[in-house]
């Protein structure tokens, strides 16, 4: 199931489109301002977000461009602006898609699927480490590495989402539930160990693939 987070303040509007989202089948989460989607993408791991232009605390031409240091996960972003201006501004700081209020729930929800469809993450990307996810091939140093299939798709997840932590339990659901495959959380840490001897210098003392003790992992933005 993926999981959406809405950051909009209107409180109608929001329980609407969540309502809405919901109903297609998605995990949904709100949030009213910046602080609180800032904390909401602390604890999970998304596959979109829709995010408000003008927002209590902040606006979201900022908090992409925040979200943007750490992450490649697809932005569509709403205004009340109908500005070309606006518009640029927003492809420019990285968003996926862009719409103008008042607009229609039905051509919002086609955009979304689109977004969280479209193949324009193709190429993942962390200092040293290039994935091709079209021609399933990791390099590293313009190496080509060799990794298993969980190993590929647990680098892809965290590429996705780096900066943030994952829990054993949204990798677990990530990476094996979904193909209705019963296994307890140890499998995780045992793969995460495998995939650490093959991407990191001292896989004992990772710098890329770290553990968050008490919560999870996290992937740290390779500078080496």
């Amino acid at each position: 199931m993926e999981k959406l987070l809405i950051v909009e303040d209107d409180k109608d509007l929001r329980e609407g489109l969540e309502f809405a989202f919901r109903s297609e089948g998605y995990e949904v989460l709100g949030a009213d301002r910046v602080e609180k989607a800032r904390a909401r993408l602390r604890e999970n791991a998304c596959q979109g977000i829709i995010l408000d232009c003008g927002l209590p605390d902040g606006n979201g031409f900022d908090f992409c461009q925040e979200i943007r240091k750490n992450s490649e996960i697809p932005i569509l972003m709403l205004t009340a602006r109908d500005s070309e201006l606006d518009e640029v501004k927003a492809l420019e700081l990285g968003v996926s898609d862009y719409m103008s209020k008042p607009f229609s729930v039905a051509v919002l929800k086609a955009r979304v699927k689109k977004m969280l469809k479209a193949p324009e993450h193709a190429i993942l990307e962390s200092g040293s480490i290039r994935m091709n996810l079209s021609a399933c091939k990791v390099e590293q140093d313009r190496k080509e590495i060799a990794l298993s299939a969980i190993e590929f798709k647990l680098l892809t997840y965290f590429l996705r989402n780096k900066g943030l932590v994952l829990s054993k339990e949204q990798i677990l659901e990530q990476i094996w539930e979904k193909d209705g495959q019963f296994v307890d959380d140890n499998i995780v840490s045992v793969n995460i160990t495998r995939l650490r001897k093959k991407i990191e210098t001292d896989p004992k003392h990772p710098q890329r693939l770290k553990t968050v003790h008490g919560m999870g992992y996290i992937w740290k933005e390779d500078t080496l």
